[in-house]
């Protein structure tokens, strides 16, 4: 039996809220508010912080996927073989359950150019957290 941080009958609950705060996001913001108004409902970035329903991702660039200690993934995660790099994260990001099934995650961004936006961030931001400050 595996722990699943979120039930089929939020997912529905957790769509309505991305797709609520996805389009009050501009690419005039900074990325850290971009950050904030697309990820944070679900993520920190810091290892220190509580999980949400999501690993934090402090350091994902660069990190094998599904490796965060402590954080109860479903099993496409636990059997992927691949680093998050720009690409995986695009194409996560774009559509997640294309590159993981199982996923639960609910966000999708259809705006490459918000995609990279975020992508640059978490690569920005992955060197401040490898030693899990």
């Amino acid at each position: 039996m595996s722990l699943r941080l979120v039930s089929k009958w939020q997912i529905p609950l957790v769509v309505a809220v991305v797709l609520v705060m996805a389009p009050v996001v501009s690419r005039a913001d900074s990325p850290a508010d971009l950050f904030v108004a697309q990820c944070a409902v679900c993520h920190t970035m810091s290892a220190k912080d509580p999980m949400r329903q999501g690993p934090n991702l402090g350091n994902v660039y660069g990190r094998k996927v599904g490796s965060v200690a402590g954080f109860a993934y479903s099993p496409d995660y636990t059997k992927a073989n691949f680093i998050w790099d720009a690409k995986h994260l695009d194409a996560y990001l774009a559509n997640p359950a294309s590159v993981l099934p199982d996923s639960y995650m609910a966000y999708q961004q259809p705006d490459p150019a918000i995609r990279a936006e975020i992508i640059d961030y978490l690569k920005q931001q992955a060197p401040l957290y490898v030693d899990g400050k």
